[in-house]
């Protein structure tokens, strides 16, 4: 080695010490004797807040699902012919079949040249011509307000309106979103503040939605868990709410309640005396009510009705409806119209102070827009083919049609699923969800937990092994402890839906005779 490189390599060894006493990456020898200098961003170096986020319904099962697809589509041999995702509600995904008239009026916005085409009615036109006129340059090509199209949040609002009874509702409250996870991801951010003690805690139910546990996670706040009542169909019991928010308030700073309704991923539907009973709590312990509401139209059991927690919060009086800060959320991604992919939603604003929203135009203004087919279509739900119109009976029949068929596969699954021994299934009430009770051996849980894994984990990656039917553990829901659960979707087809369940039953019986 000449004087040179030795002096060279001199140099690089104190500037490897100096950023290792930095806390920097060092530089790397690569088999070519160049230095290769280390990678900024290393799993130990990103923000740690990301690792602790965990999103269930997509998680290793779904990840291990595609790989047999892809395993089944190169002609490896299963004990299976295809896979059978019922893990996420991802309606069109599952078969369910597209509203017409509302991709014909999003063909028509996309295509403006297709005005011109007879085959299409003319409220279809009058629709496209109406929403395009709304946006820049009239091409949904182009931003629209950071808060949404005005014309568009006008229809929300005389929409919830006419859902609420007439209670008002001002546009300006409205913020229309990229689906209902932007707004509620948004609303935290908002929600978050402090450190140690005084930490922002949200309280969400468990079983929940992972989308809450993960923005708590990435946001540094504190999730404050309230169990609901499995033994009463999932209801939701103010005594459990003041236990959570008693405990929480000795090591955090509780400002937000949660509420899912109709309930992901437990299918119960809230009573409008549970509602109310929600309000009072809140009003007295002064906490932000968040409701998701975006299952509005997904009610089945009899005796079941959806009460908006706007329309009950006015109904309850100028005490509550003059003070309660309420945030309710609504989505294209559900109901009957199960348009995921377009990512359109909306929030409305109740209560909340002046500058605050101010800070929430700015916030959502960094993001320019939603996606403007997205508000599209959110106008399309808010606003659909009225009595009289071409399209109207057409579309009646399509609603109906989606609505009493996910009615018939909410019941087929809860019957189904107790006839089996081991298996205990509420019923599903709302939504588009089972998440039933499983009875797993004590040998299983031993060697789930030999292999690192919750049990409920394993006993679903086994189904999946063995059968194709790809189910969620409970484990990503939350559960109390000692109880083991599964969520499964109800939107695959009715023939695919018998097949799912009579595997599910077929492999419940063999898993727990193997491990008995």
């Amino acid at each position: 080695m000449n004087h040179g490189t030795a002096l060279l390599w001199k140099r690089r060894a104190l500037s490897s010490l100096s950023a290792t006493r930095r806390g920097l990456p060092k530089e790397k020898m690569t088999e070519n004797g160049m230095m290769s200098r280390a990678k900024v961003l290393t799993i130990d170096t990103i923000n740690p807040t990301v690792k602790k986020v965990e999103y269930a319904v997509r998680g290793p099962i779904v990840q291990r699902a595609v790989e047999l697809e892809r395993e089944l589509s190169q002609g490896m041999k299963k004990p299976f012919a295809e896979v059978i995702k019922a893990n996420i509600g991802d309606a069109h995904a599952m078969g369910q079949q597209p509203i017409t008239f509302f991709r014909q009026v999003l063909a028509l916005c996309s295509y403006p040249e297709l005005l011109s085409d007879n085959t299409f009615p003319e409220d279809a036109k009058s629709r496209a011509c109406r929403i395009l006129q709304s946006c820049g340059g009239h091409s949904m090509g182009a931003y629209s307000a950071s808060q949404g199209i005005d014309s568009v949040r006008e229809d929300v609002a005389r929409y919830i309106e006419r859902r609420d009874g007439g209670v008002p509702c001002d546009p300006d409250d409205i913020y229309l979103t990229t689906g209902a996870s932007d707004g509620i991801v948004t609303m935290l951010k908002l929600l978050v503040c402090g450190e140690g003690a005084s930490r922002t805690g949200v309280m969400i139910s468990i079983p929940q939605y992972p989308l809450y546990s993960a923005a708590l996670a990435e946001l540094g706040a504190v999730q404050i868990n309230y169990y609901l009542n499995e033994e009463k169909c999932w209801s939701l019991d103010i005594p459990e709410l003041q236990r959570a928010l008693d405990e929480a308030r000795q090591y955090c700073n509780p400002r937000a309640l949660c509420i899912i309704n109709p309930g992901n991923p437990t299918g119960q539907v809230q009573s409008r005396k549970c509602i109310e009973d929600v309000i009072q709590f809140a009003a007295k312990e002064r906490l932000f009510l968040m409701a998701d509401e975006v299952y509005q139209d997904n009610v089945y059991a009899d005796g079941c009705q959806f009460h908006s927690f706007k329309k009950v919060l006015f109904e309850m009086g100028p005490e509550y409806s003059d003070t309660v800060e309420l945030a309710s959320f609504h989505s294209t991604s559900k109901c009957y119209m199960g348009e995921c992919g377009f990512r359109g939603g909306y929030m409305e604003l109740i209560n909340m102070d002046d500058e605050v929203k101010a800070q929430l135009t700015k916030l959502v203004s960094v993001r320019l827009c939603p996606p403007v087919p997205g508000q599209a279509l959110m106008d399309l739900v808010v606003n659909p083919p009225q009595p009289g119109e071409p399209s109207y009976d057409n579309f009646i029949k399509e609603r109906t049609a989606t609505l009493s068929a996910l009615a018939e596969k909410a019941k087929l699954t809860e019957q189904v699923l107790n006839t089996v021994q081991g298996i205990s299934c509420n019923p599903v009430q709302g939504a588009m969800y089972s998440f039933p009770r499983i009875t797993i051996p004590e040998k299983a849980v031993k060697e789930a937990t030999e292999k690192g894994q919750q049990p409920d984990m394993f006993y679903c990656m086994k189904m999946l092994e063995e059968t194709g039917i790809c189910l969620v553990p409970g484990s990503g829901f939350g559960q109390k402890d000692g109880t083991y659960h599964f969520r499964m979707t109800i939107l695959p087809p009715s023939d695919k839906l018998k097949i799912l369940l009579d595997k599910v039953k077929e492999f419940h019986q063999k898993f727990t005779q193997q491990y008995s």
